[in-house]
């Protein structure tokens, strides 16, 4: 047996069958010649009573020299114990970003993906999640192995986002229609949001030892604390009432007003169904909203606005589709039009939630109150007796929804927090158990009750 040498490796003639010709400085190290001419370096040993052979590689990308060297390497890792064939094979095994996000998306379908509560995450989370996967994730690490990712791969998918490399304009579902995914602040910080859930379940399941998406500083997201001031909500009212001229926009009108007066979530308006409206008890009971079953306090505007409605009531849903019975659904498309060349910068269904609780914090109203009219997971202790609670929430929820009304039809207010002085607070303390008395109310204990009264 020769020397592997660059006039040995280059005078090896293939035959009929593949064969190898060892190194005779170096025992485990050759040269594999194939029948179709091509050479390859490699090493044999024996590991837990097998032989194994591991490639090093082409001859030509591959000296002599450098193969030897390579050789050398190996062999001594097999001789510490390792087994170097064995891990390139479960290297070249290694689950992509791409197979990960797959079986999440599979386990996320049939409900093994727990969110807030330990609940199962909705489907309409799944849409939302699938598409920053696919237009997001996907084209930036899809192909990168998942135990390879560092923290600052997913800093790089932040940074990419924000700069708009994955923005695109991509066919959807519906007949000739197109969706502009966009990139920004936002959207980086959600994706990348997304993202950690996801190698967070690649650690449970035992794909990766540590997150590296743990610990990365995202952005604030300016729109999500975005709220509408006095002057707004009025732009925002002659806006709504000019559009309200044109049947076309005369549902979508009606859904934002209802967002603004009442706090909830897009949603939870547009797919409101009459079963989980209840104008007696001035509150939606929500049968499934993002924090599960949910009863919201209404205010007056609220429930003359569902009653009025229900004479004309068709089909299930309060807000009805053009065909079948469904919930209304050109509402995206509707905002669009309206707000996109208006005036009311970074305004989104968001921003009329937000400020709904901002409003609400301006008139006086605790925070556990305001929990409990917005549906959000602070107010779940207040959802364990709300019942007893019921008068005191629905004033509160009359006095906001009353104030943004007011601001919607162009009402200047002079002032909109509630009075702190000793005097008008004794005077509407008075003036409320003389109208709970006088009604038969049989306890009042809270104080934004009085918070209520003042600010009306």
């Amino acid at each position: 047996m020769p020397k592997l040498s660059k006039r040995v490796v280059e005078g090896a003639e293939p035959q009929s069958t593949d064969y190898v010709i060892w190194d005779d400085e170096l025992p485990g190290f050759g040269l594999r010649v194939f029948k179709s001419g091509k050479r390859s370096y490699l090493i044999q040993y024996r590991s837990a009573g097998r032989s194994r052979r591991y490639s090093i590689g082409v001859h030509g990308v591959w000296t002599p020299e450098l193969a030897r060297k390579e050789a050398k390497i190996q062999l001594g890792r097999v001789a510490q114990g390792d087994n170097p064939a064995e891990e390139r094979q479960l290297d070249h095994k290694a689950v992509t970003v791409k197979e990960l996000c797959e079986l999440y998306l599979k386990d996320y379908e049939e409900g093994l993906i727990l969110g807030k509560g330990g609940r199962p995450k909705k489907s309409t989370t799944l849409v939302t999640d699938t598409g920053r996967i696919n237009r997001h994730i996907i084209p930036l690490i899809g192909t990168r192995r998942v135990k390879d990712l560092v923290k600052a791969d997913v800093n790089k998918v932040l940074k990419d986002i924000m700069a708009g490399k994955t923005r695109a304009s991509v066919k959807t579902k519906k007949l000739r229609g197109r969706a502009n995914v966009r990139g920004g602040v936002g959207t980086a910080t959600r994706t990348v949001g997304l993202l950690g859930g996801i190698l967070t379940y690649a650690v449970e399941a035992g794909i990766i030892e540590h997150n590296p998406a743990h610990g990365i500083r995202k952005p604030k997201d300016n729109v999500r604390n975005r709220r509408l001031t006095e002057a707004e909500y009025r732009t925002l009212g002659e806006m709504l009432e000019e559009a309200a001229k044109d049947e076309k926009y005369a549902i979508t009108v009606d859904i934002i007003r209802q967002i603004a007066l009442t706090g909830c979530r897009r949603s939870e308006i547009i797919g409101l169904r009459w079963s989980e409206v209840d104008t007696e008890s001035s509150c939606l009971r929500l049968a499934d909203s993002k924090e599960g079953a949910s009863i919201r306090p209404i205010g007056l505007p609220v429930v003359e606005f569902m009653d009025a409605r229900k004479r004309k009531k068709v089909g299930s849903y309060v807000f009805p589709g053009y065909r079948d019975d469904n919930a209304f659904g050109s509402f995206p498309n509707h905002w669009e039009q309206l707000f996109s060349k208006s005036s009311l910068l970074n305004f989104t269904p968001h921003v009329l939630r937000h400020s709904f609780a901002s409003i609400a914090n301006d008139l006086g109203f605790t925070e556990v109150t305001i929990a409990a009219l917005v549906g959000h997971s602070k107010g779940s202790v207040t959802s364990k007796y709300i019942h007893t609670l019921d008068t005191a929430l629905i004033m509160a929820a009359d006095t906001v929804s009353c104030y943004i009304q007011g601001l919607l039809d162009g009402v200047k207010f002079k002032q909109t927090a509630y009075a702190l002085d000793r005097d008008s607070r004794k005077a509407a303390l008075a003036r409320f158990l003389a109208r709970a008395v006088g009604e038969g109310a049989a306890e009042v204990q809270d104080s934004d009750s009085i918070a209520a009264e003042q600010s009306l």
